[in-house]
């Protein structure tokens, strides 16, 4: 089974998704974790939309990076968006590296509808992405 890291920069909301996906949908071949640069909250739009998905995340708790950094991962995937990428660390070992950009759900402005909507497109683009990485 593949080890896989998901890592953001708060583990708050587009890591846990990536997270509950491949869980969901790579079962017996990939068990995943998630990360973040500096742990916040999770977001509840997200909780929200992934319950959407029958996916609950609500009990999911926050982790850094550094708690994580010698779990032995073969893959390290980097959901940050394009201007926060840099920040996502390196990770020592032989670790494959990859990077699927996408927006922040919590940078979102607007009426709480407006934020469950776009922190439903974020999370249809997570899955999507993590069912082409299965296939």
């Amino acid at each position: 089974m593949k080890k896989v890291l998901f890592v953001c920069i708060h583990n708050s909301a587009r890591s846990q998704m990536a997270e509950a996906f491949l869980n969901t949908y790579g079962k017996g071949r990939y068990v995943a974790e998630s990360a973040g640069i500096e742990p916040g909250k999770l977001n509840p739009f997200v909780v929200a939309v992934m319950k959407e998905k029958g996916i609950d995340i609500s009990g999911n708790a926050t982790k850094s990076v550094a708690s994580v950094l010698n779990n032995g991962y073969d893959v390290v995937v980097t959901v940050c968006d394009e201007a926060s990428a840099e920040r996502c660390p390196l990770f020592p070992g032989k670790a494959e590296r990859l990077h699927w950009g996408f927006p922040d759900p919590s940078s979102k402005k607007g009426s709480d509808e407006e934020k469950l909507v776009f922190a439903r497109d974020v999370r249809d683009a997570i899955e999507k992405k993590i069912k082409e990485y299965v296939c």
